[in-house]
């Protein structure tokens, strides 16, 4: 299977900045397609087997796994936003900015965590995927809005 969201990852990574910069509302496009698929993938993942990431890591198995399956459903959630953001990136730039603050607080929410022993340094490889991979995407889209908000007619109808 190949993974689209690694692949346009890689190439946002290997062009220069000012390229980064002159993508366009179908690059964004795809890259918020990419996000929303591997959101509700990984979100059904988590609802339909709550335990299996604590059985892959060797963790403990959560007393209470509704809770996780919970977790399932809100990243299941932010991929159906991720879509709708595909479709007009530069009208639903605000869907992109609640996912990306989402993808900040996680691995602050982790970290606070891992100090305070609660889960260990293994848990954060979920980190990579659900969020380190998607931070200059993100970024990328919205400096992109922000920018194109400073030029006469301020992006809206892209």
């Amino acid at each position: 299977m190949i993974n689209l969201s690694s692949i346009t990852i890689e190439l946002i990574l290997s062009l220069p900045y000012h390229e980064v910069m002159k993508l366009n509302s179908s690059h964004f496009s795809t890259i918020l397609k990419c996000a929303a698929a591997y959101n509700l993938a990984w979100g059904a993942w988590v609802v339909l087997f709550p335990n299996l990431v604590f059985d892959w890591l060797q963790m403990d198995r959560p007393n209470y796994p509704q809770i996780w399956q919970c977790v399932g459903m809100v990243v299941g959630v932010y991929g159906i936003g991720y879509w709708i953001a595909a479709q007009k990136p530069f009208i639903h730039w605000p869907i992109v900015l609640v996912g990306f603050l989402g993808k900040i607080f996680g691995p602050m929410g982790f970290a606070h965590s891992l100090i305070q022993g609660t889960l260990p340094l293994k848990f954060g490889v979920l980190l990579i995927t659900n969020d380190f991979i998607w931070w200059l995407p993100f970024w990328v889209i919205l400096k992109a809005n922000w920018d194109s908000r400073k030029l006469p007619g301020g992006g809206e109808s892209r």
